[in-house]
């Protein structure tokens, strides 16, 4: 059972009262803004350009394909070099691509391919960043902690469609440009704010075999392949919005607010999300968020079931900011509590392997509605998908183990003291 004191969500204050926590919070704000700058442009591009609702679909899901090739592997490399080099590295090795980009007018499947590259660079410094966190932030801060990051990356993926959409009409260039210095600006702070946190005892779990532990950690043990199913599920039913942006807003309007609605239409589950996490991860207790993780996974996908009576606009915002924020009352929470069960020293490629299953089943899930919509009706489509999914989740929550079960997993986890910043 969890004592009252610890059974107290954690403040705002307290969490900001970590100043590293303040760094990775600045690092992320300007990291987060540049990716959905470049996704905007690069869809509304190609859905100009060749009016396929699979192509722009394919064109979104391009910057998940990464993590498929690099993430596990990539990931590793977290735990065995300090987590502050391994963010500011990959952080200016991203901000070199786009740099370069702007220099030249490219077509868009070389924007495409920078925006792979860039992705690919991701791996290794969001898995430091997601094992860093967790030595920073202690217990139920962390949960606060990680809504707090994931109500911020949503923010950003607001202004970032919205920017990239805008200034993709003005000058290309210009959003490489502003995309190559976020991610210096990120990388500035990262290498001058942080310490040298390392991983604990994972210099030595080097390559393959390194990434297979990864795997062998998250679905050998029923705590974490639980989390892992349940989120990896939920995410293949709830990313079709915002890839599928572009066709629904031509369904609803031909006119010039098509690119309005679209850009909406994307926004409206970020804010959704961060309604939902801040909400949840502020004002319930840890015990009882735990518990929502399950009615909230099945939520998010009923909430586009209406879309096939061919709502409004308003509705339509209304239904996918109700996905938005079942989703956010689920991920905080069970990244939280991910984290907390995975022992220290393979956070970094567990969560590789976790950050690749989300990423293959959004990019599955997004493709494969748009080509769904090639041959039915985009209301139908969309409508059947989220049915399909809400009954999945259903079955998928009937394994979720017991809250005694994940309380000995965490304590199984924690080790009597973590070391220090720069003990390797």
């Amino acid at each position: 059972m969890i004592a009252a004191d610890q059974d107290r969500p954690a403040t705002y204050r307290e969490v900001f009262s970590h100043a590293e926590f303040r760094v990775v919070y600045g690092a992320v704000a300007l990291s987060n803004l540049a990716d959905p700058i470049a996704k905007a442009v690069i869809t509304l591009v190609v859905f100009e350009r060749t009016g396929s609702v699979a192509l722009s679909a394919l064109a979104f899901a391009v910057s998940f394909l990464p993590w498929l090739i690099g993430g596990p592997l990539l990931s590793q490399f977290a735990d065995r070099y300090p987590y502050r080099t391994v963010m500011g590295v990959t952080l200016a090795f991203r901000a070199s691509l786009f740099l370069v980009a702007a220099l030249f007018h490219w077509p868009g499947a070389v924007l495409a391919a920078v925006l792979f590259l860039s992705t690919l660079a991701a791996a290794p410094e969001q898995a430091a960043r997601s094992a860093l966190l967790p030595r920073i932030l202690p217990r139920d801060r962390l949960v606060v902690g990680l809504s707090l990051v994931g109500g911020l990356n949503q923010i950003t993926q607001v202004v970032g469609y919205v920017a990239g959409a805008g200034l993709a009409a003005i000058n290309v260039q210009l959003v490489l440009l502003l995309t190559a210095g976020l991610y210096t600006g990120a990388a500035a702070i990262v290498l001058i704010g942080l310490r040298g946190w390392s991983g604990t005892g994972a210099a030595q779990r080097r390559g393959p075999r390194g990434m297979s532990q990864g795997f062998a950690l998250v679905f050998g043990r029923v705590e974490l392949r639980s989390i892992a199913i349940l989120v990896f599920c939920a995410m293949f039913f709830v990313a079709m919005p915002e890839g599928l942006a572009a066709a629904w807003a031509d369904d609803l309007s031909t006119g010039d607010e098509r690119g309005l609605i679209q850009g909406v239409i994307m926004a409206a589950p970020p804010v959704g999300f961060i309604a939902g996490s801040l909400i949840v991860g502020r004002l319930i207790r840890p015990s009882r968020r735990r518990a929502l993780i399950r009615p909230f996974a099945i939520a998010a996908p009923l909430t586009l079931v209406p879309a096939v009576l061919e709502p409004s606009v308003p509705v339509i915002l209304v239904m996918v900011a109700a996905c938005g924020f079942a989703v956010g009352g689920v991920l905080p929470v069970a990244q939280g509590l991910f984290a907390v069960v995975v022992p220290d020293g393979l956070r970094a490629r567990a969560y590789g392997v976790m950050q690749t299953g989300v990423t293959l089943m959004q990019a599955c899930g997004v493709g494969l509605t748009g080509l769904l919509a090639e041959r039915f009706p985009l209301p139908g489509v969309i409508s059947s998908w989220s049915l399909t999914g809400a009954l999945v989740m259903v079955i998928v929550s009937l394994g979720w183990p017991t809250p005694d079960r994940f309380e000995a997993a965490i304590a199984a986890a924690t080790p009597e003291k973590s070391p220090e910043p720069g003990h390797v």
